[in-house]
């Protein structure tokens, strides 16, 4: 038997990332990734939606978050950390900045990471998932 409050049909939300705050737009993706935005949210349950963010490469920080903010990464070898600064990582790799503060947001374990499958990034103003009628979803 079937739901009645449908809890399976998710919808699929598009959000321009051009000009937005880091921190902010991470926090809005992370409400809707998790279900928070629902009347039907549960914390044990996958009840969020998809996220499209187009224009990754246009996301802003704060003060001088950009030549201080640092990212870093290991691999798991002896002497293998490597640090980058936000500025190179946006001109390299700017889907994984937004990425990285999204997943941070998200709960911990098997759950957030089925929740962080959700979440789609792409640097430009184009996207794969027009077939998904996904709404523009416009926040202040």
């Amino acid at each position: 038997m079937k739901n009645s409050l449908n809890a399976n049909h998710k919808k699929w939300y598009v959000i321009d990332a051009k000009g937005k705050t880091l921190g902010k737009l991470a926090t809005i993706i992370a409400t809707i990734l998790n279900g928070k935005h629902k009347s039907i949210n549960n914390p044990s349950l996958d009840c969020g939606d998809y996220v499209i963010v187009i224009n990754s490469k246009d996301i802003k920080v704060t003060g001088k978050k950009s030549e201080q903010k640092i990212y870093r990464r290991h691999s798991g070898r002896p002497g293998g950390l490597k640090i980058e600064t936000f500025e190179k990582l946006q001109d390299r790799i700017p889907e994984r900045i937004l990425e990285k503060a999204v997943k941070g947001m998200l709960p911990k374990g098997p759950l957030g990471r089925d929740k962080f499958k959700n979440l789609k990034v792409y640097k430009e103003d184009s996207h794969p998932h027009a077939s998904q009628n996904p709404e523009l979803l416009v926040y202040k």
